[in-house]
């Protein structure tokens, strides 16, 4: 069992940042593939960002390479997303989601763990 509490959302004008964090609970973070996904009004969820269980291996939705970083420690259970150069279209919910199983696939039904969403707001 993985429970994950995102936090770090908030309103920020267009070329600012945000670090998003997701601490959490359960022996089985230190092995799970983490994800970060987000959902505008009107869309549908999709993958902004994944990283291996070890950090090692990292990958990103093409339209946030360069602008957005995830990263983990495991010593604080909590995985992170660092978004600089925000634009108005990077506007949506953000989840935190473990796959435990380590798939590690961009399509979000292969994670078994969700947070509950944190805001984010660019204004232009």
């Amino acid at each position: 069992q993985v429970q994950l509490v995102e936090s770090g959302g908030g309103l920020v004008q267009a070329g600012g940042s945000l670090r998003l964090s997701c601490a959490a609970s359960g022996r089985t973070f230190s092995s799970s593939v983490m994800g970060w996904f987000r959902q505008a009004p009107g869309k549908e969820r999709e993958f902004v960002a994944i990283i291996s269980w070890n950090g090692g291996t990292t990958y990103y939705l093409e339209s946030v390479k360069g602008r957005f970083t995830i990263s983990r420690d495991d010593a604080k259970n909590t995985v992170y997303l660092q978004m600089n150069n925000l634009k108005s279209e990077d506007t949506a919910v953000y989840y935190c989601a473990a796959d435990t199983e380590g798939i590690g696939s961009w399509n979000p039904r292969t994670y078994d763990y969700w947070g509950q969403g944190t805001q984010v707001t660019v204004s232009s």
